[in-house]
């Protein structure tokens, strides 16, 4: 039985224009779905023996899958180092390896409680955005929004301090009241600015829920500043595609000549 060539399989892999590649994403999302719904269900307390066996060998099967797509990925990848150690290579290889874990050290309890790294099959679906133009530009676009929403972060963080202690000042003295240390004053700030309210802790005195309501209005605003952060960047990044040897989309490093998908996203150069 003739194998097929390298280049082949790296099309169908990282490519996503050919008809091979569209059901190669789409059968990746159907079983990384289905192993996550198995974890979910083999959680359950009340689940008969019977069903949590036939979960088990159903879960053999797909990390028998997951285990060959990772090592067919390294084989076709021409920068196989830098895929073993990109973001979704390690998450690739720690989602894998706990069921190995178990049969080698069937005795060791503790290890058991690797089966929970299945759940970072969760974060390989973000790898079917590379698929999607708009799903990946938005996270590139998030990812250099980083620093500025950072920036956006920690003012909120210095903010609920404050309204925290002043809230604290005017209700923290009066008998029988709710707001009895720095603590929970804070956190009624972030409950209220985040506009949740969950109630529990509430203010009595006039100017406290003045202050109340000037948060919760202020909660409104404040939330969509980390939006409009995020579409500046995606506006600037349609207008302003990367060039100089780097994919258009990404922005990693490709070599033109060399290389007919870009080995990060898929986008074909």
């Amino acid at each position: 039985m003739k194998l097929p060539r390298k280049e082949t399989v790296y099309e169908v892999i990282f490519g996503f224009e050919t008809r091979a590649g569209k059901l190669y994403d789409v059968f990746l999302l159907a079983i990384i779905m289905l192993s996550i719904l198995i974890a979910q269900v083999e959680s359950l307390p009340s689940i008969p023996h019977t069903a949590k066996s036939v979960l088990t060998v159903i879960e053999y099967i797909l990390t028998f899958i997951f285990t060959v797509e990772y090592i067919v990925r390294i084989w076709c990848s021409p920068r196989k180092r830098k895929y073993i150690f990109s973001f979704f290579g390690i998450v690739d290889f720690l989602a894998t390896i706990p069921l190995y874990i178990i049969w080698i050290f069937p005795g060791a309890r503790y290890i058991s409680q690797l089966r929970a790294l299945r759940l970072l099959r969760v974060f390989r679906i973000f790898k079917l955005f590379q698929f999607i133009n708009e799903g990946y530009l938005l996270l590139v676009s998030i990812r250099k929004s980083f620093n500025r929403i950072l920036v956006f972060f920690l003012f909120i963080v210095v903010l609920v301090c404050c309204l925290g202690t002043l809230m604290f000042m005017v209700e923290g003295r009066l008998p029988g009241s709710q707001f009895t240390d720095l603590t929970t004053s804070v956190y009624w700030a972030i409950v209220t600015l985040t506009t949740v309210g969950y109630g529990d802790v509430t203010p009595v005195t006039l100017f406290g829920k003045i202050l109340s309501s000037i948060i919760m209005l202020l909660g409104y605003t404040i939330i969509a500043i980390p939006t409009g952060i995020v579409a500046a960047t995606v506006i600037d990044e349609t207008q302003d595609p990367v060039k100089d040897g780097r994919c258009p989309r990404c922005g990693e490093k490709v070599n033109e000549k060399r290389d007919t998908y870009c080995w990060h996203c898929g986008e074909k150069l």
